[in-house]
Parts: structure tokens; sequence; C-alpha cells
């Protein structure tokens, strides 16, 4: 592949800052620390306020959010460039620690909040100047059932960074250490899984037994971290009166309980359509059955290369196309040096969309190689960034949507160019392979992550019910969720049990994975209408981009007249994803794959 210049691209996260590195963060926290000190007058008198009152506490919180979001998004940026760099992690650590100093001595604020009674909250939301953060405020009342004094919530709060986030660190810090001796070379966690989709099954063989033997090493310090990351949550939930483990995070993304069991059961009604996939894999890869570690596999040598240059055209004039708006916003992003692109040693692997702040441009993370998988990441990630410029003008309080909602435009953008790439595919084969990819990509998102999610309950529930698991415990419940959904066409060996234990979600975010689904699915769906509707249809959908999370989903999804409330939503997404895989299984016939 020929690196263009292109490809070389760095951000520029020194704006995040005045320029000034690591003194701008300390300024930056200095002004939030300073902010936060004068609101502290108005502790135990919220319930006094009028509604000017409420606006002025509300504009003063704004900034501060401001002020953590770009030291934070700085760290973070800093350090995703160069992991084993000390300085820089002890730089996000620092952040960390002072944004919990500073974010709980506003707890008062919350609790004498939602501790007004509904009558006089809603004559106070009504207030025009509260416009910025009226639908924030009415969830944060979501909570009132769940919070505790306030006392017990600053320990809480600041006993968690040596607590639950120390936890996550060493998880991180253990994960990205992972070495793996692939015939006396040494890889990465990464690199080694990168393995798994060689056309080669020998390499994939190879690869599959020097992970297992990798993650072997250590594996009881993992299983001993989420061992007391699933007890701590198990404690935190009991405090605060959730009725059960998934609770806490339904309520944050504005999520019912009945919602989710909807999605999570559509989905496992349509296994079959993964167990196809894994039978139709297995027929092109001529394997009977398909091991554990044939999954990933590529079902053709795909040696199509693209530089970066050529990436960006495709998918600005991708962009383009849909709504000049979108591909003048996308173009920002690389004339104004908001990517980081080149693959390289230190730095965080896969890719990323930072929000930072609304009054900031975010910013892209990306490894590019030069495959065709990479421009179809830069589409997904420039989805994320166009939905996060769209949404920057409802300020610090309205710009982000609950995860259900976050993966529509990334996967709408990433469509758009999928379809661009399958037009320039020159042959039956590289169709078919474009095509493999478009629905291995589905069923993990929606399939593998549905599967995740029943593990992490299974997990959480046991862990409640039995005490602390063993290694084993862990094995057999992956083992059993994961043969559920891939089914009797990929044979799984003892060595895959311990598969789990490098997965972060489980331990960044308990319950975060059904969002994959469910995001997916709405977004399939959303790309469905504008196949029926063409231009009419573009300016609904940049409309709820632009309406970020000021609204609930449901009523975010019903600008583009989705209704998530109706029981046939999930399986109308989810029938979609069975039409590609038949595309794929014709394409395959065509090429003399299948």
């Amino acid at each position: 592949m020929v690196i263009d210049e292109l490809q070389e691209q760095t951000w520029n996260i020194d704006t995040l800052v005045g320029g000034r590195g690591e003194a701008g963060v300390d300024a930056l926290l200095g002004d939030a620390l300073t902010r936060a000190h004068g609101l502290t007058k108005h502790r135990g008198k919220v319930a006094e306020l009028d509604a000017d009152g409420l606006a002025g506490i509300v504009a003063e919180l704004g900034a501060i959010r401001d002020a953590l979001g770009r030291a934070m998004s700085y760290a973070q940026l800093w350090f995703a460039t160069d992991t084993q760099d000390e300085r820089r992690g002890a730089l996000m650590q620092k952040v960390e620690e002072r944004a919990t100093e500073i974010t709980t001595s506003l707890l008062f604020f919350q609790l004498e909040w939602t501790a007004l009674p509904d009558d006089r909250a809603e004559e106070l939301l009504a207030h025009p100047g509260l416009d910025v953060a009226r639908h924030y405020l009415r969830v944060q009342r979501r909570y009132r059932e769940h919070l505790l004094s306030e006392p017990e919530e600053r320990i809480l709060a600041e006993k968690a960074v040596t607590a639950r986030s120390a936890w996550i660190r060493l998880f991180n810090d253990l994960t990205s250490s992972i070495e793996v001796d692939i015939d006396g070379n040494k890889e990465t966690l990464e690199g080694a899984l990168s393995r798994l989709t060689d056309h080669d099954r020998a390499v994939r063989r190879t690869a599959a037994t020097s992970l297992t033997k990798a993650l072997h090493e250590g594996l009881s310090t993992r299983a001993y971290i989420h061992n007391m990351l699933a007890q701590d949550k198990a404690t935190d939930d009991r405090l605060r009166n959730y009725r059960h483990w998934l609770q806490s995070f339904n309520i944050s993304q504005e999520a019912s309980d009945e919602a989710v069991e909807a999605l999570i059961a559509a989905v496992k009604r349509r296994y079959d359509i993964a167990h196809r996939w894994y039978g139709l894999a297995a027929k092109a890869l001529k394997l009977d059955k398909l091991a554990y570690y044939d999954r990933y596999a590529s079902f053709v040598d795909d040696d199509v290369t693209i530089s970066y240059n050529e990436a960006k055209e495709i998918v600005l004039d991708c962009y383009s196309a849909f709504s000049p708006e979108a591909g003048a916003i996308a173009e920002r992003f690389f004339e104004e040096s908001w990517i980081d692109v080149p693959a390289k040693p230190g730095k965080l692997p896969g890719a990323f969309m930072e929000p930072t702040v609304p009054s900031h441009n975010p910013y892209i993370m990306l490894n590019f190689t030069g495959k065709r998988k990479d421009v179809l990441t830069l589409a997904h990630e420039l989805g994320h960034g166009l939905h996060q410029v769209l949404s920057n003008p409802q300020g610090p309080f309205h710009n982000q949507t609950p995860l259900t909602v976050a993966e529509t435009a990334s996967v709408f953008g990433e469509t758009i160019v999928f379809n661009r790439l399958l037009e320039l595919a020159d042959s039956p084969m590289s169709r078919f392979s474009l095509l493999a990819s478009k629905v291995e990509g589905a069923i993990a998102t929606v399939y593998r992550q549905v599967a995740m999610s029943g593990f992490e309950a299974r997990v959480h529930n046991a862990r409640r019910a039995d005490g602390e698991l063993s290694v084993e415990r862990f094995g057999d419940l992956w083992f059993e969720t994961q043969a559920e959904m891939l089914g009797d066409n990929v044979e799984l060996g003892d060595d895959y049990r311990a598969w789990w234990s490098y997965i972060p979600h489980f331990v960044h975010v308990p319950g975060y994975v059904y969002s994959y689904a469910f995001g997916h699915l709405l977004a399939t769906s959303v790309f469905g209408l504008y196949e029926q509707r063409g231009e009419d249809f573009v300016s609904s959908y940049l409309e709820m981009l632009a309406a970020g999370g000021s609204r609930s989903p449901e009523d975010l999804a019903q600008i583009v007249d989705c209704d998530l409330t109706d029981g046939s939503f999930w399986d109308a997404g989810l029938t979609l994803i069975e039409r590609d895989l038949d595309a794929m299984e014709a394409a395959g016939k065509e090429a003399g794959a299948l």
C-alpha cells in the first residue's frame, strides 16, 4: 500500500486548552473549582429559588461542565496516542481526581432539585431561561428514589477514584500489556485478534492458540477484577434501591425495562439469522463447521487497498451527495485537523469519536491501514462527528444523546459509503466479500452484543446469588450464552472459555452492550426509510441529529416516524438484516463461492 501524505495526519488538540498544554489543563480545573465553590452558597436553598435563580445556577453548571470537559478530553486524547507515556497517564489520573472533587461538591444541587414537589418543579421549568436544560433537569428527577444523602453521595463519589475507577484502570493496564507470542514474534492483543480475519486457516488457528495461552496468563487476576466490580455494583444497587442489576443503566439511557426486554427477546427469537450466517460462512470456507477462531475469517483474499486520500474522497462524496450540509461538516474534520490517522506503537487500538464539549469541535481517532474496512470505519466515525457538530448548539446539557440513539448517524453514514464501495467492486467475488463484511458487522453488532448482554446478566445475577465466581464459572456462563447464539454451525472448544476476559465493555460500563443492538437496529430502520423517501427524508433526519439529547429516544425517533414503542419495530430491523443476508448468499452463488 502506498502511504500518502494525508495518511500521516494527526489531530490538533491544543485548542482545547488554549495552546497551553498541561498548564492549560490546570487553568481549566482551577476555573471549574472556583465556580463550584461559588455555587455552594446555594446549598440548602435550592427550594427557595425562583426561575431566574435556577437558570443562573444552570448557567454556572454549564460553564463548569465546559471547563472539566475540555480538561478531560485533552488528557484522554493526549493519552490515546501514546499509552506508554507515564506522564500522560498521570495527567489523566489527576484530571479524574480533580473532576471528582469538583463534582462531589455540587451534589447538593441534584439532591435538592430532585426533592422538590413535582408541581413546583414544573412551574420552574416553564421558564424560557431553562430551555437549555429542561429535558436534562426532568431526567434527573427520575433518580429521586435512588439517591442517598449528600454525605453518603460524597463518600461514594470520592471513594470511587480508588475503588471502581482504580479497578478499571488496572484492567486497562493489564489488557493493554498482554503480549501474544506467535511463532516467536510478540504481538499485541489487537494484532493477534486481527489475525483471526486471515484467509489462511493455519494462521487463524495458530493465532487463536497463542491468544488463548496469553489470556490464561493473568486470567485469575482479571476474573478477580470482574468479581470485585460486580460486587461493587451489587452494593451500589442495593444502597440505591435498584430492583435489578440493569435498572440503573436503563434509567441513564431513558429506556424502560420493558423496551429493553422486548429488544433482547426479539433478537433471540431471530437467532436463526445468526445460525444461517455461520452456516453460510462455513460453506464459503469449505468447512463442515466453523471453529470458534473461524468466525471472522475472510472469505477471499481481499487485497484491495485504498489510500487515505482515496478514502477521504469517497466518504466526502457520499456525505455530500446525501446532503451538502453533511458534506461540508465532514470536510471540516479533514481540513481543520480533527482526525488522528496513522497506526503507530503505543496508540490505543481501534477507532473512536471524542465529543469533547459543545463549545469546541469533536475529534476522531483512527488506525488507518488501507483496507476497505478502514474506509467504512472512517465513514462510521464521521457519522458520529456529524451528529456531534449538529447537536452542539443544544449546549452542555443536551448535546449528548443516550447510547441507544448514539449509533444512528454512524451506522447510517457507514451504510451510505458501503453502497458506494459495492458499486466500485469490480468482480462478483469482490461484491460477495463486501456484502459478507456488512452482514458480519450486523451479526457482531446485534447478535453478538445481545449474547454478551446475556453473559453479563448471568454473571451479575450469579455473583449476587452465589458469591464470588470462579474462573471456571465465568467460562461456563460465557460458553453457554455464546453457544445459544452461534448454534450448531460453530464448534466451541475449551480454549474459548477464557475469551470473555479481555472485553472492556463489561468493566467500563456494566449493561452497555445491548445499546449496540438497539442503536444498530434503529439506524437500519432509519436507513430503510431513507431508501423509501429519498430527498424528502433528509431534512427530518438532520433535524433528529440536531436535537441531540433534548428529547427522549422515543421522541427523537418520532421525528423520522419511527415508533420505538411498537413491538414490531425491532422485527422490522432484523428483517432488513435478513435481506442483506439474502443478497450476500445470491452474490456468493454468482461468484461460485457458495
